[in-house]
């Protein structure tokens, strides 16, 4: 299983980057996992709608050229579908078996992601109802996915 996570922005924070080393690390025993970071589209603070919509969808070119026509794509939007551990367990394992070796996790900057991003994903995730920074997210999800292995070897940590 191939595992990509495309981010837009730089990670800065020190201690997140050391979470997420340690999920790489624990994953290699896995599936061959990257995280591929690209540049933010440079913005001011205040934004009309129309310009925000402009940011999102430069970023999301920088998205969708990083993804090939034979991957599978999870958007990881608010208004996804939430799923348990164990559902989100079950989902990697059937992708798998039914031959979707390329997985894209992708996770937009912080204005979110554009239409055309969300109109590729095969599907849409969400962990919450509530909004969390992109930074933190890769580490949530990082552990979600290192879970859902140990979840479907049987493996104890989920617990």
């Amino acid at each position: 299983m191939n595992i990509s996570l495309l981010t837009i922005g730089k990670l800065k924070e020190k201690y997140l980057k050391q979470g997420i080393d340690e999920y790489l690390k624990r994953l290699t025993a896995y599936a061959k996992v990257e995280v591929i970071e690209l540049p933010d589209e440079k913005a001011p603070e205040q934004l009309s709608d129309i310009e925000m919509e402009q940011v999102k969808n430069k970023e999301g070119e920088r998205l969708l050229a990083k993804i090939s026509p034979d991957t599978y794509v999870i958007a990881l939007a608010i208004e996804g579908k939430q799923r348990s551990s164990e559902e989100l367990a079950d989902m990697i394992d059937k992708l798998a078996t039914y031959g979707k070796s390329k997985i894209a996790f992708v996770i937009g900057g912080s204005l979110g992601l554009s239409k055309d991003v969300l109109n590729r994903a095969d599907e849409k995730l969400s962990f919450s109802k509530m909004t969390f920074p992109h930074q933190l997210m890769r580490l949530i999800l990082l552990e979600q996915v290192y879970r859902a292995y140990r979840i479907n070897r049987n493996e104890p940590y989920h617990k």
